[in-house]
């Protein structure tokens, strides 16, 4: 059986520590019986709390895990997104770099650099080079565009043209380029990029193991939820703001919103909630990956939010959206992107980004439809899930990507 390498910095599992992306763990436990295992190279941090996961100032540890090897990297600590957590980074490149960590993994026959940030796919690279192996760049978030649209950098900035210059230097060394947003290939190709080395493997969800609860409705109620990050590009203020102008409605005191996850803007939010007078809201520490079917079974709409940045155009891939899908709840989409499952998938509402007024109404439409209604437009979501994002079918598809690669080679 064959062994690829998968460094991504904020790697996790759907259980034990509630932080990391499981992606990899996911598409892992789908690839032996494909003719191939994996071994994932992640940080000792939490991503985006960047608490340890073990001890500071550790030493690289191995846990298997449903057939996945994990190799966990010593980094430091960090809190937002200033200097340590760019420290952070580096921690993670040059342990990613040690012979001495790596000989605590079998040898692989193929790489895949996740950019998460670019360092973690240019430390692939590198070591695809070292081991005479097929490199493959997995691109998660487009540097530098993203942080270009999100204003925390300009076009012209001296950092932006080497991020450009860095991210062409992956895309081209590349053996085949993974991307997990849907139109990616738009942005990749204008770059020289032939269009034939695009794989598009999105998220999704493994579905024998995200069981669809019953709705548990709360008494005299309507509960709208959100998973995930506290982050810029959430946008959970306009949430907020709708929430405010809910309050002075006599027909929305019925409605209360739960706000699960962590990030570095929580802080301010839970700050804002408080100036705004918002009593039906509240703010709940994240969970595990596994948890989050029982304790959507508590909500009665699940609520998708994005500010409106023009890097949105290329698509998205949220992990979130499709386990609202496989939670068979009905979702209010408030984001202007290039796809649009819920819409796809007829199971809910889909709104404009950054109008709290038309994000009010729209949760007061939901929670005056019927429960079947509501019933009807999560089974369709569910459905929509398993015949498209299932990551069984997704897994096979990434197993013949690396097979063609090492084929090829």
């Amino acid at each position: 059986m064959k062994n690829v390498w998968i460094l991504n910095h904020y790697a996790g599992v759907p259980f034990g520590s509630s932080g990391g992306g499981t992606r990899h763990f996911s598409l892992a436990r789908h690839l032996p019986p494909v003719g191939w295992k994996a071994s994932i190279i992640t940080a000792s941090t939490v991503h985006p709390s960047g608490r340890q996961r073990t001890r500071e100032g550790g030493v690289a540890t191995v846990e298997t895990i449903d057939n996945a090897a994990f190799l966990s990297l010593p980094a430091r600590s960090y809190r937002g997104n200033g200097v340590d957590r760019m420290l952070n980074m580096f921690d993670y490149t040059r342990a990613a770099l040690s012979s001495k960590n790596l000989r605590l993994l079998e040898r692989p026959d193929a790489i895949i650099g996740s950019s998460v940030h670019p360092l973690a796919a240019w430390a692939g690279r590198r070591l695809a080079r070292r081991y005479n192996v097929p490199f493959l760049f997995e691109v998660r978030d487009l540097w530098p565009e993203t942080l270009i649209d999100m204003g925390r950098i300009s076009r012209n900035h001296p950092a932006t043209i080497v991020l450009r210059a860095l991210e062409t230097s992956l895309y081209r060394s590349a053996a085949r380029i993974i991307v997990l947003l849907p139109s990616a290939g738009d942005y990749i190709e204008p770059l020289g990029i032939e269009r034939e080395k695009i794989v598009w493997v999105p998220n999704g969800v493994d579905v024998e193991n995200f069981p669809a609860y019953p709705v548990k409705p709360t008494p005299n109620k309507f509960t709208l939820m959100y998973f995930g990050a506290h982050g810029d590009a959430n946008g959970l203020d306009n949430l907020l703001q709708a929430m405010a102008i809910l309050r002075d409605r006599p027909k929305a005191g019925s409605i209360r919103l739960r706000l699960i996850g962590d990030g570095p803007l929580k802080p301010d939010l839970v700050e804002l909630a408080r100036k705004l007078n918002l009593p039906d809201v509240s703010f709940e520490p994240p969970v595990a990956k596994a948890a989050i079917p029982k304790l959507a079974a508590e909500s009665d709409a699940l609520i998708f939010n994005l500010i409106d940045a023009p890097v949105f155009r290329f698509g998205i891939s949220s992990n979130k959206l499709f386990d609202y899908l496989a939670a068979a709840r009905p979702v209010i989409f408030c984001c202007n992107s290039s796809n649009n499952p819920i819409e796809e998938a007829g199971a809910g509402l889909t709104i404009p980004p950054e109008n709290p007024q038309v994000l009010a109404e729209a949760i007061l439409e939901m929670a005056g439809l019927s429960e079947a209604e509501r019933a009807a437009m999560g089974a369709a979501g569910r459905q929509h899930l398993e015949a498209n994002y299932n990551m069984k079918a997704l897994a096979a598809k990434l197993a013949s990507t690396l097979d063609e690669c090492v084929m090829k080679r």
